[in-house]
C-alpha cells in the first residue's frame, strides 16, 4: 500500500506566487499532478503551511509539524501524516511526475532490505520524487531534527538508501522529464509547450 505526498505551498522568490497553483493547461500544477499520481496512489496527501489555499482539492491536508524545519521537516511531516508503510514523496512543482516510475520504486522496496529508493541524476538527488519505508525513515529524520539538522539528506548515510541510477531511470524516463521543474514564468512556458507536444 503506498501513500503519496504532495509537498506544496509556500511563495517562490523566482516565480512569486505560489507554484502549486499556477495555471498549467487549463488546470492548477498541483491538480495536474494529483491526476499522474492518481492511478498508483492508494492515499494522497498534501503538506503545506497554507492549508487554506487547497481545501478545494478535496485532498487531506498536513502542516508542518516542526514548523521553521526547511526540506527536512517537510519530509518528517510526510512520512508521519502517512497510513501506509510505503510513502511516495513528491514535489509540487514537477509536472511531468512520473507514475511508472515511482511505481517501479515501491517495488523495489516491497520484499527487500532497503529503506528508501531514490532517483540520482546528473544534478544528483531526487528525494522529492523517491519512496520511503515509513518506519524506519520516520525515526532517522526524526533524530536528524533533534540533532539539529535541516538538509533533507542529513540522514541518508545512516539508512540502507537504494539509489536508482540514470540508466534504471531511463527505463521509465525515456524523454529525461520527471524531474523538470518550474521555478520562473518563462520556465512554465518552456514546460507547457514540451506537454502541448507530447
Amino acid at each position: 500500500m503506498l501513500t503519496v505526498v504532495i509537498q506544496a505551498g509556500g511563495m517562490s522568490k523566482r516565480m512569486g506566487r505560489d507554484k502549486a497553483l499556477l495555471p498549467f493547461l487549463g488546470q492548477t500544477l498541483i491538480e495536474r499532478i494529483i491526476a499522474r499520481i492518481n492511478p498508483i496512489a492508494d492515499e494522497i496527501l498534501i503538506t503545506t503551511n497554507q492549508p487554506e489555499h487547497y481545501q478545494f482539492l478535496g485532498i487531506p491536508l498536513f502542516t508542518d509539524r516542526e514548523p521553521g524545519r526547511g526540506a527536512l521537516g517537510g519530509l518528517y511531516t510526510a512520512l508521519d501524516a502517512a497510513s501506509h508503510p510505503l510513502v511516495g514523496v513528491i514535489a509540487c512543482d514537477m509536472p511531468f511526475v512520473n507514475p511508472l516510475l515511482l511505481q517501479a520504486q515501491k517495488n523495489m522496496l516491497v520484499d527487500s532490505a532497503y529503506d528508501a529508493v531514490i532517483p540520482r541524476t546528473d544534478h544528483g538527488l531526487e528525494p522529492f520524487h523517491a519512496v520511503y519505508r515509513k518506519a524506519s525513515c520516520l525515526e532517522y529524520s526524526r533524530q536528524a531534527l533533534q540533532e539539529g539538522k535541516w538538509r533533507v539528506d542529513a540522514w541518508f548515510e545512516r539508512a540502507n538508501v537504494r539509489i536508482l541510477l540514470p540508466e534504471e531511470i531511463q527505463l521509465y524516463d525515456p524523454q529525461n522529464l520527471a524531474f523538470m521543474n518550474v521555478n520562473t514564468p518563462d520556465e512554465l512556458q518552456q514546460v507547457e509547450q514540451i506537454a502541448r507536444n507530447l
